[in-house]
């Protein structure tokens, strides 16, 4: 299952001090279902903010998000928040794992949340965590696993109910290369073989070129790259 996504005249301002911070200056963006695409830029041009509007976690100054054909600025907060549980999966790049529940109970959360029977929230998780190769370290806690695996659990709960978008943020910074390239690989297989709509945010170009397209974050307003920029 995948969806649309659309994002129109994105403008978001912070206050630093006495001085405003114009982060977007009227980004667009639009994503076809079932592709997966890349937005790079330097350290804070912006990346993270407009992930986070993409997602519902934070609201524009001005302009849309639109996700499947339901606009996210339109929405109230017990609204906005049912439909990013049924329709987002999240990837940060810290994990964000709750750390008192071990690796099965962080990926049945999302169906706890979505009011799943404990046995069918159960099963999803078994499923998603021997996808990635975890099915041993299930009772295990964040605590006492490695960072790649860490992430990898935090894929397996952004999956847990089969969102169609997935939004990726930096979902390897935090790992050594060959653990990232790990995630990043079980990331797009996972992505690519339920046709799901991806948005994933990098700075690592090489990241970036494994994506279906590659948009960059220049001065507040989204570009395509230039072809003759991209690697080998």
């Amino acid at each position: 299952m995948s969806v649309a996504l659309e994002a129109h005249d994105l403008v978001k301002t912070y206050r630093d001090g006495e001085r405003r911070v114009e982060v977007l200056r009227g980004a667009e963006l639009t994503v076809s279902p079932g592709e997966m695409v890349a937005v790079v830029g330097p350290s804070g041009s912006g990346k993270s903010t407009l992930l986070h509007l993409l997602g519902g976690l934070d609201r524009p100054d001005r302009g849309r998000v639109v996700v499947g054909g339901e606009d996210l600025t339109g929405l109230g907060g017990a609204a906005l928040a049912g439909f990013r549980n049924r329709t987002i999966g999240f990837v940060f790049q810290f994990h964000q794992l709750l750390p008192d529940f071990n690796a099965i109970e962080n990926v049945m959360l999302p169906g706890r949340i979505a009011g799943w029977a404990p046995r069918r929230a159960f099963d999803r998780a078994r499923e998603l965590l021997a996808a990635v190769g975890l099915e041993e370290r299930e009772d295990h806690f964040p605590s006492q696993l490695s960072g790649g695996e860490r992430q990898r659990v935090a894929l397996c709960r952004a999956l847990a109910l089969d969102p169609p978008l997935l939004l990726a943020d930096e979902p390897t910074g935090n790992l050594d290369p060959a653990s990232g390239e790990r995630v990043l690989e079980l990331l797009l297989a996972l992505q690519a073989s339920h046709a799901t709509t991806g948005v994933l945010v990098t700075h690592n170009p090489e990241v970036a070129d494994r994506c279906a397209r590659v948009v960059v974050l220049d001065e507040g307003i989204l570009k395509l790259r230039d072809p003759a920029l991209r690697g080998p």
